[in-house]
């Protein structure tokens, strides 16, 4: 029998986002930053894969998917979000209940971006100080050919 291949119409497949991870995970040790917690969505905002380091803060599931989910639902980044926060701070309380609280407007929250600039993805990466795990998931998807939002590091 043929071996059937589905291609994702979601743009991350299971092989990309355990890759982001595993090098988001391998840049965290290089650093020597605090064990980490790393979440890859695809761009309809469902989980493709997720690890934790042993010795994480506990609910970092959460938070994880709390800042690629909202970088997905605002087409922008976490920090993006939490600079919003700082003029707007209503409407970002609103998108929280409108998302049922998926949202965590910190540093950590990355888009993923094909070559032609379609958001097909996000990384959600919490651990350490936000500049930090912003930095580990940016370094990661660029790893991997993709193309990360934002494109470099604020802070780290």
């Amino acid at each position: 029998m043929a071996k059937v291949t589905l291609a994702t119409s979601r743009g991350i497949d299971l092989s990309i986002a355990a890759s982001i991870i595993d090098t988001a995970l391998k840049i965290a040790r290089a650093k020597n930053l605090r064990p980490m917690t790393i979440a890859v969505l695809d761009s309809g905002g469902d989980l493709v894969a997720y690890k934790r380091e042993d010795g994480t803060g506990i609910r970092r599931y959460d938070v994880v998917i709390g800042k690629a989910f909202g970088s997905l639902v605002m087409n922008r980044s976490s920090r993006s979000i939490g600079q919003i926060a700082e003029r707007a701070p209503t409407f970002i309380q609103s998108l929280a209940t409108a998302t049922q609280g998926r949202l965590v407007p910190t540093p950590g929250g990355v888009l993923i971006k094909n070559k032609d600039g379609q958001i097909i993805g996000a990384v959600g990466s919490s651990g350490d100080e936000a500049d930090a795990d912003e930095a580990c998931a940016i370094e990661a998807i660029r790893a991997a050919g993709l193309f990360p939002e934002p494109a470099e590091p604020t802070g780290a």
